[in-house]
């Protein structure tokens, strides 16, 4: 297997854009210094959403995006089992660059969800991510994406994972990357919430809960400087680096179509939720599939797609769709239209 490792070109070329658009320092400390780091050693999580051995996944459909985030979690067992009371709380959404949902998480997801986790009684929430190395500073387009407002009013730390330090995490079971340097944030809190949006990528073929991993690895490391044409198989590898203790998908607008910026909308106005990455990814997929989505996306099985299946050769979530259980509840005003949704994404899911 001929693997390419930091392709030149891609160096070359990202350096000279940013200095054009005189960000210097982001060249230089992003692409050319190495930064200090411990090496630490990661604990497993194991996923508490689950009966027996089936990983539960929610699925909500509504216009009230609070009530979907409870009702959704609620389904599944509710934040009680995370015991968040007193704990600290990163929440990762999806910050790749300065545009509106479905470029990146919805705004009201993240704000409600810390509503959720306040009356939960987390003591700490932050809020963090680190976008595209051409589209920095992450700050920047929080406030441009809407996020920054939507969470202005709520108690809570924004952290661009660039401002801060990084820790070295052994992949030994690594094909294509045998360390990882990822944001020291990742390892200081006590619980992650991944919080993706689901969405087609012209790179990746698509972003989901894998992939929303990526923002918080160092840019050194972005799959483009690895090896480009095995970007999913990175994608998948990075994450051995750590596990989310819930995963919530924002469909509340969703790209089928061309992504990860600009592309074809669909208005699902979902939320899916799960403690399995794997799970998530396959079910944000047949969603994609059940909205007509991108043709690599609707020729294949889901569990073809290359991300997932090196995500479950490494053993990071379900390895099939029998130890998945899907839970839905419509709050919207045609069940129908919901019911026949399912039974679209469960035939995908299947197939």
């Amino acid at each position: 297997m001929r693997v390419i490792k930091y392709p030149l070109f891609y160096v070359i070329g990202i350096s000279i854009y940013l200095i054009l658009n005189f960000r210097w320092r982001y060249v230089f400390r992003h692409l050319y210094l190495r930064p200090r780091t411990k090496k630490i050693c990661t604990k497993p999580v194991q996923n508490i959403y689950k009966n027996d051995d089936t990983a539960l996944v929610s699925l909500v459909q509504g216009e009230d995006i609070y009530a979907m985030l409870k009702d959704g979690i609620t389904l599944i067992g509710g934040l009680e089992k995370l015991d968040i009371q007193g704990k600290s709380v990163l929440i990762k959404p999806n910050i790749v660059n300065r545009y509106a949902s479905p470029a990146n998480t919805n705004p009201l997801v993240i704000k409600y969800l810390i509503q959720l986790l306040r009356e939960s009684g987390a003591s700490k929430i932050l809020i963090g991510d680190m976008s595209a190395i051409f589209a920095l500073p992450t700050k920047k387009n929080a406030i441009k994406s809407g996020i920054w407002e939507a969470i202005q009013s709520e108690d809570v730390t924004f952290v661009p994972f660039e401002d801060y330090g990084w820790v070295e995490v052994d992949i030994p079971q690594g094909r294509f990357v045998k360390k990882t340097l990822v944001s020291e944030i990742i390892y200081s809190v006590d619980i992650i919430i991944n919080v993706p949006v689901i969405k087609t990528h012209r790179y990746a073929n698509y972003s989901i809960s894998l992939k929303n991993f990526i923002g918080a690895t160092h840019a050194r490391q972005r799959p483009y400087f690895i090896a480009p044409e095995f970007w999913d198989e990175i994608v998948a590898e990075l994450n051995v680096a750590y596990t989310p203790h819930l995963n919530i998908l924002d469909g509340t607008k969703i790209f089928v179509k061309n992504g990860p910026t600009k592309g074809t909308v669909a208005a699902p106005n979902l939320v899916v939720i799960t403690g399995d990455r794997i799970a998530a990814d396959v079910v944000g997929l047949s969603i994609i599939k059940a909205f007509e989505g991108e043709e690599g996306i609707i020729k294949k099985s889901v569990w073809e797609q290359r991300q997932v299946k090196r995500a479950v050769e490494l053993e990071l979530g379900v390895s099939s769709p029998s130890v998945i259980k899907i839970v839905s509840k419509c709050i919207c005003a045609n069940k129908r239209n919901f019911d026949k949704l399912i039974e679209e994404i469960q035939y995908f899911l299947n197939k």
